[in-house]
């Protein structure tokens, strides 16, 4: 599949929620400009989707979400050296642009609207057969070329990526109530929801104006009741940021250069 094929579906991307499990680090900060590195991991995901082709975003922004819109309209002012002429107030950029060729649309869906709800409310900025859907703090290396293989083969309402993560904790082996062997945090044998949806467009009428609607509950369930939604099979890196624990090992792999998920510089 041709990568320009991609560059006018949407990739909507849920960023209101509050973080709350971040403690004070999202009291100042939404979650999805938190920094892995140097830039927010929120951009990180944007550039995994801009190496694929994919142009246009659509922010379901609400907690601190004016802080979100701001990070991109002064991303420029913040990277590159500026002469500002006093007589006239006028700005100067100097050196090569930092400039990204990504549309941007900044939703405001509410500050405790739910997940559903807030793909609800982006509805009138989805314009095209399907689209594509996903969380602001998960970053993995899926292949999103063959994510979109998979999907249009199916044929079905939706697909969602599984992946596969490891036990929090550690697991004893036992015979009777003798502990014969222990086994640290071993890998889950279910799959687990990483996000990197897929819909067709057709998934938002059947989506509540509600704003408690859950995304993971009655619209997804109701698709897998009626057999219209797929899961893709991600074997590879995927991580979600949802600790502050998470947030250390994720900065670590990046500046130890082994983060699976990094772009090569042009790609993005």
């Amino acid at each position: 599949m041709k990568y320009d094929s991609f560059a006018e579906i949407p990739v909507v991307i849920l960023c209101g929620g509050e973080g709350t499990r971040f403690g004070a680090l999202t009291q100042d900060t939404p979650k999805p400009l938190i920094c892995l590195g140097e830039e927010p991991i929120l951009v990180h995901i944007m550039r995994h989707y801009a190496s694929y082709g994919f142009r246009k975003f659509i922010l379901c922004i609400g907690y601190k979400g004016l802080m979100i819109k701001e990070y991109f309209l002064e991303r420029e002012l913040r990277q590159r050296d500026l002469r500002l002429h006093m007589s006239d107030g006028r700005q100067e950029f100097l050196g090569q642009s930092q400039h990204l060729d990504w549309e941007i649309t900044f939703a405001e869906t509410g500050a405790t609207t739910q997940t559903g709800a807030r793909v609800k409310r982006v509805a009138p900025h989805i314009r095209h057969d399907r689209f594509c859907l996903t969380y602001g703090d998960g970053v993995s290396d899926i292949n999103l070329a063959s994510l979109m293989s998979f999907h249009l083969a199916h044929g079905k309402t939706g697909t969602l990526t599984g992946v596969h993560t490891r036990s929090q904790f550690g697991e004893l082996i036992c015979q009777g109530d003798s502990v014969r062997a222990f086994v640290e945090k071993p890998p889950l044998k279910s799959l687990v929801n990483g996000g990197f949806f897929v819909f067709e467009q057709r998934f938002l009428e059947t989506i509540g104006n509600d704003s408690e609607c859950i995304l993971e509950k009655e619209p997804l369930e109701s698709l897998a009741e009626r057999d219209e939604l797929k899961v893709y099979d991600h074997a590879g890196f995927w991580q979600c940021m949802d600790t502050f624990k998470d947030y250390r090992m994720l900065n670590a792999l990046w500046a130890d250069g082994n983060a699976p998920w990094r772009v090569p510089d042009g790609q993005g």
